[in-house]
């Protein structure tokens, strides 16, 4: 999302007013007429100027804007088959359908959002002080190159004219980049990249809460150490590279909380549990007492108690897997109007700081709550459930216990045959422990057999029968 390319219009479509756009991907992406935006003429009309012309510039201070289009127009009075136009992702492929595209462009960055072929300043909503609106777009008016709109953003409330006039800097860089690589652009080409995952949530989240942020990768260290190094000097001291021999995501305890997020089952603290079910159309959520009906004196009460819980759940569960569409929440049935409504301020409650757009309706009298989320990338869904590795899914094994035989004849080769000197054992912990507890535990046994200690660390990440042999540099072991 946010990539910008150079597509090529493959196909319009009149009954949908919308034209289908060749960027490459395996499916064609989705351009409707009301996507293309006010100024698309002055964007076509710059796209072609750049590419044809060897003394254009990245400044638009003397680019003339051309009119807008109509918002009721047609799109086939704007686009012609095999046209080559500039567009930006705004919805990743999902499912059975390609991407979303929009042809007003913009350049997010950490407090504001530059928008090119535009002169409008507008401040987020959320800003809600009269005296910082007008402050912040006296600021922005001040600092803004001509031609360009801009959207201040949330978390620029209370910063100075200095820390919006880098930000904007770094926009400005990014467009010139852009317009560079426009240049010699062919189509199918990515004109302007996104930041990646990682760099555009800390773009979107770092604050002063922030003490550590630990990365795996040297490659995504260095760029994200970059990053932070622009966006806030200060903080760029707490990146981190995690070099330790066990995982980063092991480390931290995240493999196992991964395990246990991303169930079909989810536990409420209070003894209840929610059911999330995924269709292509929806996402039903079922909401169930379980042990909770023994703990209150009467039913509402019970229904009401589970009910609050499970919406602080759901608030949290729509964040973790980015559900978007539309999602149907059974609560368990309550009676009374003022619990209903107790509920659904509740669920208000938990999604306030929901970044994306979302939609909340009141329970109906069947206990059924709607919500509809903004959907702009396949939803995150990890699945947790395990192949067997000796069966591979089709219910059968050998005796497990054999397990044990297989990873020390394995061990004997490697040290007798291929002669690796420092080796460690990756394995799930049930394994661990078998190997490695009590006093002569087989790994003491192996030091006396090889006059030489094996070291082994637990991954919760293998199955309960897999085990990897790796060298000093953390790398694989090929057994040959």
């Amino acid at each position: 999302m946010g990539d910008i390319y150079l597509g090529t219009v493959k196909k319009l479509v009149p009954g949908l007013n919308a034209a289908f756009i060749d960027l490459g991907y395996e499916k064609d992406a989705f351009l409707h007429y009301l996507d293309l935006g006010p100024q698309f003429k002055s964007l076509t009309k710059y796209s072609k100027f750049v590419q044809t012309n060897s003394k254009a510039t990245s400044k638009l201070n003397k680019f003339n804007l051309e009119k807008d289009i109509p918002k009721d127009g047609k799109i086939s009075q704007v686009l012609t088959k095999n046209q080559q136009i500039l567009v930006q992702v705004v919805k990743e492929p999902i499912s059975s359908k390609g991407p979303r595209l929009s042809c007003e462009i913009s350049l997010a960055g950490r407090y504001i959002v530059l928008v090119p072929f535009s002169d409008v300043i507008s401040v987020s909503k959320k800003i809600t002080e009269k005296d910082e609106r007008l402050r912040l777009t006296r600021l922005v008016t001040s600092i803004k190159p001509e031609n360009f709109g801009v959207i201040i953003r949330t978390v620029a409330e209370g910063k100075d004219v200095a820390e919006l006039d880098r930000d904007l800097r770094t926009l400005v860089k990014k467009w010139e980049d852009g317009f560079k690589a426009l240049k010699t652009a062919k189509p199918r080409d990515l004109v302007i990249g996104e930041l990646s995952r990682a760099s555009s949530i800390l773009r979107d989240m770092l604050n002063e809460s922030f003490d550590t942020i630990s990365i795996d990768s040297k490659e995504s260290y260095d760029e994200i150490r970059n990053f932070i190094k622009t966006i806030a000097p200060d903080k760029e001291k707490i990146v981190k590279l995690h070099q330790g021999k066990v995982k980063l995501f092991e480390a931290a305890g995240i493999e196992k909380q991964l395990k246990t997020l991303f169930g079909k089952s989810v536990s409420l603290p209070g003894g209840g549990y929610l059911i999330i079910e995924h269709t292509e159309a929806l996402h039903v959520i079922d909401v169930n007492s379980g042990n909770k009906s023994n703990a209150e004196s009467d039913q509402e009460n019970t229904a009401l108690a589970v009910n609050l819980e499970a919406a602080k759940e759901i608030g949290r569960q729509l964040r973790l897997r980015d559900m978007g569409g539309i999602i149907v929440v059974d609560f368990i049935d309550m009676k009374k109007a003022d619990n209903r409504r107790i509920v659904y301020e509740k669920m208000r409650e938990e999604m306030k700081d929901d970044r994306a757009k979302f939609v909340i309706l009141p329970l109906s009298k069947f206990g059924l709550m709607q919500i509809t989320r903004q959907r702009v990338r396949p939803e995150m869904n990890i699945s947790t459930l395990e192949t067997c590795p000796t069966c591979n899914g089709t219910g059968k094994i050998t005796a497990s216990i054999l397990v044990s035989d297989q990873l020390e004849n394995n061990l004997e080769y490697i040290i007798n045959k291929q002669n690796e000197k420092h080796i460690r054992i990756a394995l799930h912990p049930y394994l661990h422990a078998y190997f490695t507890q009590g006093l002569m535990s087989r790994r003491v046994k192996w030091f006396f057999k090889y006059q030489r200690w094996i070291r082994m660390e637990k991954d919760t990440s293998l199955g309960i029968t897999e085990f990897k042999f790796k060298n000093e540099q953390g790398e694989e072991i090929e057994i040959v």
